[in-house]
């Protein structure tokens, strides 16, 4: 799609567009944030939880990518977490330097009641949508993520 007018522009992106993005997603992890305080975590450290079960990032270095953290705040969030007991630090067998990050028994305890959570915060986020319209916005939202990383 090309948007050749200076109206269709400004409507799309002169404020709306990555305003909305943002807005979506800060209010969305607001939401995370009050759903996730009775079970003493954070969003972020929600994040790293379902990271670390999921295999979506195994390391320091593989976290501040996914969460878009500079590798010193990233050390400082590993580190409130595992002062919490949640995730613990495994020297990795093929890089001695590495650490794995991996769920303590008390993380892995944890990750049915964090689940809960984030599908209760999923389901308010889109209460009044349908099916077709959640896969839809899911779509969208993988093109929108598939167009910036290239």
């Amino acid at each position: 799609m090309n948007f050749d007018t200076t109206l269709e522009w400004n409507q799309m992106f002169g404020g709306g567009f990555g305003f909305l993005l943002i807005h979506a997603r800060n209010t969305f992890l607001a939401d995370m944030e009050r759903e996730m305080a009775p079970l003493n975590l954070t969003a972020s450290q929600f994040l790293v939880v379902v990271g670390i079960a999921h295999k979506r990032a195994r390391t320091l270095t593989e976290f501040s990518a996914f969460l878009g953290y500079d590798s010193g705040a990233m050390k400082r969030l590993l580190d409130r977490i595992e002062e919490k007991g949640i995730i613990r630090r495994v020297r990795c067998l093929e890089d001695r330097r590495s650490q794995i990050l991996e769920l303590t028994d008390e993380g892995r305890a944890l990750y049915p009641r964090v689940m809960e959570a984030a599908r209760v915060v999923h389901a308010r986020s889109l209460d009044g949508f349908s099916t077709e319209e959640v896969e839809q916005f899911q779509g969208f939202l993988q093109r929108v993520i598939a167009s910036t990383a290239r």
